[in-house]
Parts: C-alpha cells; sequence; structure tokens
C-alpha cells in the first residue's frame, strides 16, 4: 500500500478492507465484555450504515462530537463522520459539564455521538439551547431521555447488509479532526488535524514498526484515550497493517488484559511505564538468594547492551542463558509476546527507558505534539539511544531555533487552532510550528532538554526544569507524586504524594532519601524542604489530565499557601 497516494482516512479503510481475503477475519475486540467481536465485514457495514444515516443530517465540514469509551463503536463512528466528510471531534469521558460546555460552544457540532446514559446525563443540562445541534446518536439504548435520538443498535437491527457506499471527498489537505488539547494550562485549543496530516504520522510509524510486524495479524492493545491525538491516530497506523485491534478494560487491569491478548505492541504515555517501573523494581528487591544474583546480573548485562558497550564471549553466554531464565518469565506476565513498548505524550524518564530495555521491554520512546498528528520523532527498534527521542519521521523538516526551540515544518504539522487565529499566529511562523520544547540533535537524533514554558528561575536567572526534579522523586519507592516549586525563591521545594504501602513512613527516612537524591542533581535543583497531602491527584479531582500529566497550574493555586509557608 503506498501512503502517498491514499487521498483520505476513509480511503485507507476501504483499501485496506479490499486486500482481506478473509473478510470475516476479527478486526475488533473488546476485552472483558460481552459486547460482540467485529469482523472487517461487519466493521465495514456498520460503517456504511452509519454514514449513510449522518449524511442525512450533515453536510461537508460539519462537526461531530464523539464522547465514549474505548470500544469498536468509537473507531466505527470516527471512519462514519469522515466518511459522511463531516470533521470528528473527540471528547474525553473524563471531562467536566464546564468542559463540555467550553467544547460545545466552540465547535458547534451538528450532531453528538454518546457511548451511553451516564456519558448523556453530563450533557442533558447543557445541550437544551444549542440550537445548532441537529441529532443525537448512542451505541446503548438511553433511558429518561426527552429528545429524539437514534440508537446504534436498534439501527443495525433494522437494516440490511450491503450498504451502498458514498465515497468521501476529502482531500489530504482537508480537517479530519479537531483534537482538544488536554489544558494543562487552561481552556483547552482544538487543534484542526488533517487527513494527510495523519497519513503522514502512518507513513513514518510503518518504518518503525516494520521490523517488529508478523506475517500474520499483528495484535495492538488499545488503552490510552481514542479522544487523544496519540491514540487516536494509533488507530488509523493499526488500519494500515491490517492488525487486530483489542480495546483494554481499564488501566487497572491492563497487565491482566496483556495476559488476556497477548499483543506485540502496545503505545502508552511515561506515567504507565513509571508505574511498571516502580512495580517491577520493588519484586527485584525483594527477591533473594540465587534468584537475586540471577536478576542482578541480567540487569547488569541488559543495561551494558543497551548503552552499547561490549560483551566478553563469556558476559554473552550469560546474558542467553539469562534471556531464558530471567527475561522470558518477565515477558511472559505481560502475554508473552510483547515486542516493543511504544512511549509517547510526555518524556520518558531516562532510568525508566534503561530499566525496561534491559529487563527485556522493548521501549522506544518518540516524540510529538497534538499539533504535529503527533509524531515528529520515534527511536527505532534497532538503534534504540534512551537519551534521545530518535530521527525525525521522513516527510518532517525538524530545525532548532537559535534560542534552543524545536520547530517542525511539514504535512503533519496542524491546520491551525479552531476559531483562535491569535493563538494560531502565534505558533505557526512562515510555515514552522514553534513547540515550546528545548532541544538538540545529536548524530540526527533528537534530543529534548528542557520546556520553553515549564521552567522555574531563580533569582540568579538559572533555569530549571521541574519535571527532571519531579522524574526522579517519583523514581523513589515510596512516592507515587511529586510537585516541584521555587519559582524566583531562594530554593526549590516540594509537594509529595506517597504509595499507599509506605503511609507510615517517617519525615527522617523521607529526608534522607531526598538528601540523597540530591547528592546527583547541580546545586540550584536540590529540594530543600517538602510537605504531604493526602489525596492523590486523578482525573476525576481535576488535578490530573486524562494522559495522567499533572495539571500544574492548578496544584499550585490549590496549595499556594503550603509552598509559600515553607519559605518562613
Amino acid at each position: 500500500m503506498n501512503l502517498k497516494q491514499i487521498n483520505n482516512l476513509t480511503e485507507l479503510f476501504f483499501d485496506q478492507f479490499n486486500q482481506q481475503t478473509n473478510k470475516d477475519k476479527i478486526l475488533l475486540s473488546t476485552l472483558g465484555d460481552k459486547r460482540k467481536n467485529y469482523s472487517w465485514q461487519e466493521t465495514y457495514d456498520f460503517i456504511s450504515l452509519v454514514s449513510n444515516e449522518l449524511r442525512k443530517v450533515i453536510s461537508k465540514g460539519d462537526r461531530c462530537l464523539l464522547i465514549s469509551e474505548n470500544r469498536p463503536e468509537w473507531f466505527i463512528t470516527d471512519l462514519s463522520i469522515m466518511l459522511s466528510d463531516g470533521i470528528t471531534v473527540p471528547a474525553y469521558t473524563t471531562y467536566a459539564e464546564n468542559d463540555y460546555n467550553y467544547i460545545l460552544n466552540d465547535c458547534t457540532p451538528s450532531v453528538i455521538f454518546v457511548s451511553n446514559n451516564e456519558q448523556f446525563n453530563k450533557l442533558k443540562n447543557i445541550i437544551k439551547d444549542k440550537k445548532f445541534i441537529k441529532k443525537i446518536f448512542s451505541f446503548e439504548k438511553l433511558t429518561n431521555i426527552e429528545i429524539e435520538y437514534i440508537n446504534l443498535k436498534d439501527l443495525i437491527q433494522n437494516n440490511k447488509k450491503n450498504i451502498p457506499i458514498h465515497k468521501s471527498l476529502a482531500s489530504r489537505k482537508d480537517p479530519s479532526c479537531i483534537i482538544y488539547t488536554s489544558g494543562t494550562q487552561g481552556n483547552p485549543k482544538g487543534v484542526i488535524l488533517s487527513h494527510g496530516g495523519i497519513l503522514n504520522n502512518c507513513k513514518g510509524a510503518i518504518d518503525i514498526l516494520k521490523p517488529l510486524l508478523s506475517k500474520e495479524q499483528p495484535r495492538f492493545l488499545t488503552w490510552l484515550p481514542l479522544s487523544h491525538s496519540y491514540e487516536h491516530t494509533v488507530q488509523f497506523v493499526q488500519i494500515t497493517v491490517a492488525a487486530r485491534i483489542f480495546y483494554a478494560e481499564s488501566i487497572d487491569k491492563l497487565v491482566k488484559n496483556m495476559g488476556d491478548c497477548s499483543p506485540e505492541i502496545m503505545t502508552a504515555v511515561p506515567r504507565f511505564y513509571q508505574n511498571l517501573y516502580q512495580k517491577i523494581n520493588a519484586s527485584f528487591k525483594k527477591a533473594t538468594g540465587l534468584k537475586k544474583n540471577l536478576i542482578f546480573r541480567m540487569l547488569e548485562l541488559g543495561l551494558k547492551k543497551i548503552k552499547k558497550e561490549n560483551l566478553t564471549i563469556f558476559e554473552k553466554i550469560q546474558d542467553r542463558i539469562l534471556e531464558k531464565l530471567v527475561r522470558k518469565k518477565i515477558k511472559s506476565q505481560f502475554g508473552g509476546s510483547l515486542k516493543t513498548f511504544v512511549s509517547g505524550g510526555g518524556a520518558l524518564d531516562k532510568e525508566v527507558g534503561y530499566f525496561l530495555n534491559a529487563i527485556g521491554l522493548p521501549t522506544l520512546q518518540g516524540y510529538g505534539l497534538t499539533e504535529t498528528s503527533p509524531v515528529v520523532s520515534c527511536n527505532p527498534i534497532d538503534d534504540i539511544r534512551i537519551d534521545t527521542v530518535g530521527p525525525p519521521f521522513k516527510g518532517n523538516e525538524v530545525k532548532i531555533a537559535e534560542d534552543g526551540e524545536i520547530l517542525v515544518k511539514g504535512e503533519n504539522v496542524m491546520l491551525g487552532y479552531w476559531n483562535n487565529k491569535e493563538e494560531t499566529e502565534k505558533v505557526l511562523k512562515d510555515g514552522w510550528l514553534h513547540t515550546g520544547d528545548i532541544g538538540v540533535f545529536e548524530n540526527n537524533f533528537l534530543k529534548i532538554t528542557d520546556r520553553k514554558k515549564d521552567i522555574l528561575i531563580t533569582p540568579g536567572g538559572d533555569n530549571i526544569s521541574p519535571l527532571k526534579i519531579e522524574n526522579e522523586l517519583v523514581n523513589l519507592e515510596f512516592i507515587d507524586q511529586a510537585v516541584v516549586y521555587g519559582d524566583n525563591k531562594p530554593y526549590l521545594v516540594a509537594l509529595l504524594v506517597l504509595n499507599d504501602e509506605f503511609i507510615n513512613i517517617t519525615n527522617e527516612e523521607i529526608n534522607n532519601a531526598i538528601n540523597k537524591l540530591n547528592n546527583n542533581l547541580s546545586k540550584i535543583e536540590n529540594v530543600k524542604k517538602f510537605f504531604l497531602i493526602n489525596e492523590k491527584f486523578s482525573i476525576e479531582n481535576g488535578m490530573l489530565t486524562p494522559t495522567l500529566k499533572l495539571k500544574r497550574y492548578k496544584i499550585i493555586n490549590k496549595y499556594k499557601n503550603n509552598f509559600e509557608n515553607l519559605y518562613n
């Protein structure tokens, strides 16, 4: 398949559908649920059906809001909207009513898709005065609803197969979706991504994944919300390789689900890998005797390999034995077939990256933004360089500005922010997207060194990255979450949330661990004081984005007095 000749994302699906010799082969599966699997043929028929219904109410360019958990109907609806020449507007199921109200008023969707009653109830009080909404669709039957809606289950039961297909007229330059950023710094902005931008990303992803794909149907496990640009684009990568797609139950059941479906490839955000590192490392520390010696020798040799240090003949023999005795057992806990994790959506801590790769869980770190569809670069499997985010995808132009900022140009760059010309012009200049990230190139591998905005400035004018120090803190086994504070202050302080297993740890033990950590940081990066809170930051309490990033400005506002008291 020549991705450069594909005009739009629905054409990608239909071309791949036509290539399937067995159209009854399963394409979409939900884990831990009785909802049926969807074959290629059933998915094709469902998309055709929903698209024909949509064409009765929308015109080219109309926005369609999609609010649902990850499930097969999400995939089907997304393709149906695009096939009808509409624009998909995914929204997180974790948004509050105010967030939905903001998005509704901003993009004025003609149609809303909701998965169930729980999601509809979040909207029912705010859509009454929205006259631009023409139709409501749902995946499941809704109760206590006064307005007319279409249930997709009824639609399928009341219609025959062989629905005529109306091809999409969209070109590569047309909008495919508007994805709202997580809003770590305030109201979200609607990023307009083109069909060509996502297809461009698919081409780059295939170049990375080609050595990893099995001859049979590759298996992907999806858990990151499909409303996030990263997983949304991965959805089309999965189509490109004709994968079988499994939808995870929840982050809490992720490891169990990996055992259920034995995925070959899984994408996730750094927070997942951080948790994985903590859990595996904690279990390693409990080992004793011969088992302990084998684990730490395996780690030692694994680190030498990933750091590209030469192994002696004896070490190579040892490593092969440890591959069977230790690494194989670790892999079996994750389904036994994993060929790679792919990390994106934030910076992966270097220690975590080295650890996972050393124990036989290959982890490729990439880099990107919602505004770049979203991937800019990624490490290849045959040349993983942990402290970099890999070489840029083909088709991307990436350069470093005089002040060190990473600039990106290419088909993958967004068309702009919806209804926000002022913000668009701030970041898009002469076709170059100003990412806000600081970086350098090392032998064509991009390395992120800082964030232009998320920095603390000392009274002496030094710039400090709080994220770097926070990653060091959460690598301590007793710390679950951390926020570093100290802009224009004489020293840095931190808010800490303890892991549940360590709630009885003493302040003296915490102080000792932080002092030890400070020895590995520069003097200006040293954390001098801290305070503890009992409440964990979560999506539900509004302190984490749906991709598990800290909403720093909200946290600091809430605990401002606590931070300031540490300077008295």
